[in-house]
C-alpha cells in the first residue's frame, strides 16, 4: 500500500546555510588573495604554464643525452631568448611605427572629414589623439611681451630620485617579473616529478595508482596542448605578418604578434587583433583597398585556423563551454590585466583536466567544462519531472541520429535508466503522487514518438511472429512498469516481432479473453526491480503459463545488478524461460526464439 504522505524533503537546512556561506567567504578570501598577491602569482602562474610547454623539450633535450638540470636550464634560456627577440622586434617596430603616427593621423583625419554625417566622430577622434598627445607636436604657449622668464631654481636630490623612480620603475618591474618567471620555471622543471607527488598527497594518496595515472596523464594532455598551441599559434602570427608585408601595411611583425597572441583569447582575441591593423590601413592608404585586403585576410585566416587547423589539431572541443570561456577571461583580466586576459585560457583548460582526471577537483569540470553538467538518464529525469515532453522527444532524436544507435541501446542506457531514477524516488518516498503522474505522462508522449519508427527493414522472422500480438509485454505492478512494457514492446517490434504492450490487469480473470493462446508466441514480462516482489512475479507467471501454456515466458527485470536478492531468486527457482536484464538482450533472444519457431 502506497504511503498517504509523500512530501519532498526540505530544500535548505540550517546547516547548509552555513556552510554556503563559508563557502562564499572562502571564495571572497581567496580572490582577494589572488588579486593583492599577484605580484607573486602571476610570475608563478606563467612560470607553470611556461614548464607545460617546455617539458617536452626539456626530456628530448635528456633523451639526447644531457644532464636534467642543463637540460632544463637550456630550454629554458632558449625560449626566453626567444621571447627577449620578440618585444625587441616589437619596441623597434613600435618606434618606426610611433615616428610616422602624425602622418598617418593626418591622412586618417582627411578621409574620415570626406564622410558625410561623421563630424561627430571626427572631433572625438581628434580629441581623443589629443589627449594621448598623437599629433603635431604642441609648442608651449608664448610669453607675452614684457614677461621676465625666470629659469627653473636647480633640483633637489628628492626631486632627481623621483624622476629617477618614475623613468626606472615601468622598466625594473617587468625585468623582476621576467627573473621570477625565469627562476619559477626553472625550478618547476626540476622538480616537477617532487611536485608531481606532493599534488598527488594533496589529491588522493589512498587510491595511489589511480591518482598518480591521473596526473601523470593530465600532464601529458596538458604539455601537449600548449605546445601544440603555441606553435599554431606562432605559425599563425608569421602567416599574418608575411601577408601583411606583401600588400604594404606598416609594421607587419608588430601585427602578426598581436594576432598571434590574441589567439589565446577566444571570442574577444580576433576583433582586438583586427581594429588596429584595420585604423592603420585606412590611415595609410589614400582609398579603401589596403583596409579590405587586411579584412579579408584577418577573416579568411581565422576561419582557416578555426575551423580547419585547430579541429584538425585539437579536436572538435576544447573542453570549454563558451560561457565558462568568457568568464574566465571577465575574471582573470580584472584580476590579473592583460597578462590574466592572456593566461585565462589555458588556465582554465588546466582546472578542467585537473577536474577530469582527479576526483577532489571534479566541481572544475562540472563548473567549466562543455561536458553536460547531467548524465543522460539524469538529464531524461529532469525533463520528465519536469513536464518537458518536447525535451525528451529531442533527447531521444540526438541520440537516435548517432552512427549506430539504435532504439534498444537508447531504452538501456537512457530511458530505463531514467526510469530507474524516478522508481527510487518514489520508493524512497521523496517523490509526490503528483509529480508522478506528470513523469507518466511525458513518457508516454515520447512513446507514442518513438512508436512511428516503425519495423525493421525486411524482417526475415516467420510471419506467425510477425502478426500483430505474437509478442506481448505485460507490465508489472510497479507505478512505472506499464512504461518499461511499452518501451520493450516498441524495441522488440523495432526488431520484427508482432509485438504489442498490455497493463498488468489483463492478467485479471475478466479479461483473460483478452490473450489469445492460438496467436501468443511469446510473453515478456516488463518489470522494474523497486516496486515489485518475487511473490507477486510467481503470480503473474502462473497466470500466464495458466492461460498462455504454449508461449514462450521470459522475465525482463530491466537494469537489475548481478547481486539482485530478486534476480537470483528467479534464475534459482527458474519459472520462466529466460531472464533479462536488459532491452538488447530481449530484443536478441526473441528474434533467436522466433528463428527457431
Amino acid at each position: 500500500m502506497a504511503p498517504t504522505d509523500r512530501r519532498l524533503p526540505p530544500a535548505a537546512a540550517p546547516g547548509n546555510s552555513v556552510a554556503g556561506a563559508a563557502m562564499l567567504v572562502s571564495a571572497a578570501i581567496v580572490v582577494a588573495a589572488l588579486y593583492f598577491g599577484r605580484d607573486v602569482l602571476v610570475p608563478l602562474v606563467l612560470a607553470v604554464l611556461l614548464a607545460f610547454v617546455l617539458a617536452p623539450i626539456a626530456r628530448l633535450l635528456q633523451r639526447l643525452g644531457l644532464p636534467k638540470g642543463l637540460a632544463v636550464l637550456a630550454a629554458v634560456l632558449a625560449a626566453f631568448a626567444l621571447i627577449g627577440a620578440i618585444m625587441a622586434a616589437i619596441g623597434a617596430q613600435g618606434a618606426d611605427l610611433v615616428a610616422d603616427i602624425p602622418r598617418y593621423a593626418a591622412t586618417l583625419r582627411d578621409k574620415l572629414g570626406a564622410l558625410q554625417g561623421l563630424g561627430d566622430l571626427l572631433r572625438r577622434a581628434e580629441g581623443l589623439l589629443g589627449s594621448l598627445g598623437i599629433g603635431s607636436p604642441l609648442e608651449p604657449p608664448a610669453a607675452p611681451p614684457g614677461t621676465v622668464v625666470v629659469a627653473p631654481a636647480p633640483r633637489s636630490e628628492a626631486a632627481l630620485l623621483n624622476v629617477l623612480g618614475s623613468v626606472l620603475g615601468p622598466i625594473l618591474h617587468p625585468l623582476a617579473t621576467a627573473g621570477l618567471v625565469i627562476l619559477f620555471s626553472i625550478l618547476v622543471l626540476l622538480y616537477r616529478e617532487d611536485l608531481r607527488d606532493r599534488a598527488i598527497r594533496l589529491a588522493g594518496a589512498r587510491d595511489l595508482h589511480r591518482t598518480m595515472t591521473a596526473m601523470n596523464d593530465a600532464a601529458a594532455r596538458l604539455s601537449r596542448l600548449f605546445l601544440a598551441q603555441v606553435a599554431l599559434n606562432a605559425g599563425y602570427a608569421l602567416m599574418v605578418s608575411v601577408l601583411l608585408w606583401a600588400i604594404g601595411l606598416p609594421s607587419p611583425l608588430l601585427w602578426g604578434i598581436l594576432a598571434g597572441l590574441m589567439r589565446f583569447v577566444p571570442f574577444i582575441g580576433t576583433p582586438i587583433a583586427i581594429a588596429p591593423p584595420l585604423v592603420l590601413a585606412l590611415a595609410v592608404d589614400s582609398g579603401w583597398s589596403m583596409a579590405a585586403l587586411v579584412l579579408a585576410m584577418f577573416i579568411l585566416g581565422g576561419a582557416v585556423m578555426g575551423q580547419v587547423l585547430e579541429p584538425l589539431l585539437f579536436g572538435r572541443r576544447t573542453g570549454l563551454s563558451p560561457l565558462s570561456v568568457v568568464l574566465s577571461a571577465s575574471f582573470w583580466a580584472f584580476l590579473w590585466g592583460p597578462i590574466g586576459l592572456l593566461i585565462a585560457t589555458p588556465l582554465t583548460v588546466g582546472l578542467v583536466v585537473l577536474g577530469r582526471h582527479v576526483p577532489r577537483f571534479e566541481f572544475f569540470d562540472v563548473l567549466l567544462g562543455d561536458r553536460p553538467p547531467l548524465q543522460p538518464e539524469e538529464s531524461f529525469y529532469q525533463r520528465a519531472l519536469d513536464g518537458d515532453a518536447d525535451g525528451l522527444v529531442e533527447q531521444a532524436r540526438e541520440v537516435l541520429d548517432e552512427p549506430g544507435a539504435t532504439l534498444a541501446a537508447y531504452g538501456d542506457t537512457v530511458a530505463l535508466q531514467g526510469l530507474v531514477l524516478a522508481q527510487t524516488d518514489w520508493s524512497r518516498e521523496a517523490l509526490e503522487p503528483e509529480r508522478l503522474d506528470v513523469i507518466r505522462t511525458q513518457v508516454g508522449t515520447l512513446l507514442d514518438d518513438l512508436s512511428d519508427l516503425g519495423l525493421a527493414a525486411e524482417s526475415s522472422l516467420p510471419a506467425a511472429w510477425r502478426a500483430e500480438g505474437a509478442v506481448v509485454c505485460i507490465a508489472g505492478r510497479g507505478p512505472l512498469d506499464e512504461l518499461t512494457a511499452r518501451l520493450a514492446g516498441l524495441v522488440l517490434h523495432r526488431a520484427g516481432l508482432g509485438a504489442r504492450a498490455e497493463p498488468s490487469a489483463v492478467l485479471e480473470t475478466a479479461n483473460l479473453s483478452q490473450l489469445d493462446p492460438a496467436l501468443v508466441r511469446l510473453v515478456c514480462l516488463s518489470v522494474l526491480e523497486e516496486g515489485n516482489s518475487v511473490a507477486g512475479l510467481r503470480y503473474f507467471l502462473r497466470r500466464i503459463a495458466r492461460q498462455l501454456p504454449q508461449a514462450k515466458v521470459i522475465v525482463g527485470l530491466w537494469d537489475a545488478p548481478p547481486e539482485s536478492p530478486m534476480l537470483a531468486a528467479l534464475r534459482e527457482e527458474g519459472p520462466a524461460d529466460a531472464i533479462v536484464t536488459s532491452l538488447g538482450e530481449a530484443a536478441a533472444l526473441g528474434e533467436a526464439m522466433a528463428a527457431r519457431g
